[in-house]
């Protein structure tokens, strides 16, 4: 009892470390299981773990193949959860790069990695292969804590995203075809009787995979469950799906259900988001119990089989030779930069996926006397331990070194997505600013990316905001919602992150009625809130320039735009191009010169209304 506890417990500590530290949560998950495992034989007088997976007789967590049982549910549910990630629209919207990248690239790390350990390890082919078609996958849960904390252009972080998120289903799928076409040839040899298995296997995980997801969604969409068991009844049938069809053909339980969570992901269910944040949590869960588990399952011996120069041989020429080569491959013919290709060369850790089946089908390959079966879970950790601590400590030095570390974040992020956002978005995107949207309106997301703008649905008050890879260029944030709450939280909680180099929100009723009471990261104008800005949207959608010729002349636009409630002033346009970000609190600017010009909303200005009204402006203030 006292070592389950312990096991949630520090698997929940080592979540937070890597939450705190923004590291990959794999890495302190795997050395805890290691000091509490192979580790801690070194100092027990007796010379056991502190933490015994496999019931030896005298103690330990699952007597006989108990852990195997639980290892393979456990990776059933997170392959699940992985298959309902992955979107045919995002493979179909991500470009040729990553489409490359996760075709071309996985197939040279397949290859290569494959022929380097049947040569240098001098294992089997059936092995050398399994082993590479583990260390394809890479994952979102790696790649985002290393690069958060990167501010890298949007396109960089976008590709090294888009690759993990989706080489992770796939890359399970090909480890998980490896495997199985070497459990059918097993004791018989690749026979016509043995790819008649392998079909099997396809056939039954495929067809369960299909039958069961549609099934699913069939029940769901016609409410024959209760809201409150719709996320126990989703879990319940996958662990069915994957027993049944293991059932029907041995080892097909997990093509089933990385099939169902693909089939399920990609189908209008209403409830997936909802589906995706519990299997999330859970997936969480199971993660921290898992991999203390398997690191601490190892032994010394396992590592001993290590202590040799082709450990490092294999790993040099995975991560020095094979990513490169891929990545080169996949960029002909992009616009990438040569700096681009070699930093996304250079991060390509492996996760958490890899690391669990490796753990699983070792151990089975082993049960079973497979040959050099042995080497397939010290030999994959050693790859996820080595590229995870090669990048976390290095990427940001290597972006530096490379230049692709942006000195300067000039991305805008605006929260809320309305008409007067989209607007303000597209001219910004108009003039060669990364700009992103966000809102939990997905109506209001719609239109923006139907504009060609770069938006999507997020909740301002979740912490997951922070690990969107998209954002990482960003450095100025503008609260453009008709909540003033909302407003205020983003600006309180997002400056530092989003706003190091400006955050802005609109002002509220009460402030606008209260010049006295102007706020310092007010927006644009005190005599503009968020229904007057609407209402200007709405009876003049666009957004118009006027050159400035000097101080004198800014000053009194800015009068103008006062004096009528259909013009609104947003942003001032110097003559090199660069945009600054209009507040309420000042309207006064020291770059001012000929040819500047005044970006503003509304109604437009005509140049005899102008002129006049300037010199009226100008009559007051000699007053």
């Amino acid at each position: 009892m006292v070592e389950l506890a312990g096991i949630v417990v520090l698997g929940i500590i080592a979540q937070w470390v890597a939450w705190r530290f923004k590291l990959p949560a794999i890495l302190p998950l795997i050395l805890i299981g290691l000091l509490v495992g192979p580790v801690a034989t070194l100092f027990t007088g007796t010379g056991t773990k502190l933490i015994e997976p496999v019931w030896n007789g005298e103690n330990g967590l699952f007597p006989g193949e108990s852990l195997y049982y639980f290892v393979s549910l456990a990776i059933s549910i997170i392959l699940f959860e992985g298959g309902l990630t992955l979107k045919r629209a995002d493979v179909a919207n991500v470009g040729p790069v990553i489409t490359k990248l996760i075709t071309i690239g996985s197939l040279v790390t397949f290859l290569g990695a494959g022929f380097a350990t049947h040569f240098i390890f001098d294992l089997t082919w059936q092995i050398s292969f399994l082993f590479s078609a583990l260390i394809i996958v890479t994952g979102p849960t790696v790649i985002t804590p290393i690069l958060r904390n990167i501010p890298l252009k949007n396109d960089l972080s976008a590709v090294l995203k888009w690759e993990g998120i989706l080489i992770d289903p796939l890359g399970a799928l090909a480890a998980v075809l490896v495997y199985e076409f070497i459990s059918v040839g097993e004791g018989q040899g690749y026979t016509v009787t043995a790819l008649i298995e392998f079909g099997k296997i396809l056939l039954f995980g495929l067809t369960f995979g299909f039958t069961f997801a549609h099934g699913l969604i069939y029940i769901i969409k016609k409410n024959f469950v209760p809201h409150y068991l719709l996320n126990v009844v989703s879990l319940s049938v996958v662990l069915l799906v994957f027993v049944v069809s293991d059932s029907f053909a041995h080892e097909s339980g997990l093509l089933a259900v990385v099939i169902m969570g693909m089939v399920m992901g990609n189908s209008n269910l209403p409830n997936l988001k909802e589906l995706l944040y519990f299997k999330e949590s859970l997936s969480v869960l199971l993660v921290s119990i898992l991999f203390i588990l398997l690191a601490a399952n190892i032994n010394i011996s396992d590592f001993q089989l290590l202590l040799r120069w082709e450990t490092l041989a294999i790993f040099a020429i995975v991560v020095f030779v094979l990513r490169p080569l891929g990545v080169f491959l996949s960029t002909i013919g992009s616009n990438l930069k040569l700096n681009d290709k070699l930093f996304i060369s250079w991060v390509g850790p492996r996760g958490i996926v890899a690391a669990g089946i490796a753990s699983l089908f070792g151990s089975k390959l082993i049960s079973r006397g497979e040959a050099g079966a042995e080497y397939i879970t010290p030999l994959v950790f050693m790859i996820v331990l080595g590229t995870v601590l090669l990048n976390a400590t290095t990427a940001r030095l290597f972006a530096k070194l490379v230049g692709v570390f942006l000195k300067k974040s000039e991305g805008i992020l605006i929260i809320g997505a309305s008409q007067v956002s989209r607007l303000i978005a597209s001219y910004l995107k108009d003039n060669k600013r990364q700009v992103v949207l966000i809102d939990n309106n997905q109506n209001n997301v719609n239109k923006a990316i139907s504009m060609g703008l770069e938006a999507f649905s997020a909740n301002i008050y979740s912490d997951s905001l922070t690990d969107n890879l998209e954002l990482n260029g960003v450095g100025y944030l503008m609260a453009l919602t008709g909540n003033s709450e909302i407003n205020n939280f983003a600006i309180n909680t997002y400056k530092k992150e989003f706003g190091e180099n400006g955050a802005f929100r609109l002002i509220d009723s009460a402030e606008m009625n209260d010049p006295n009471n102007n706020p310092k990261e007010g927006l644009f104008s005190h005599t503009d809130d968020f229904i007057r800005l609407t209402e200007t949207a709405r009876r003049y959608p666009t957004i118009h320039e006027i050159e400035v010729k000097d101080k004198k002349n800014y000053k009194g636009l800015i009068e103008i735009t006062k004096a009528d409630r259909d013009i609104v002033p947003l942003f001032f346009k110097s003559l090199n191009g660069d945009l600054k970000i209009l507040t309420s609190f000042s309207s006064n600017l020291e770059d001012v010169e000929e040819g500047s010009k005044l970006v503003y909303l509304g109604k437009k200005m005509e140049v005899e209304q102008e002129g006049e009204k300037e010199m009226i402006a100008s009559e007051k203030e000699e007053i």
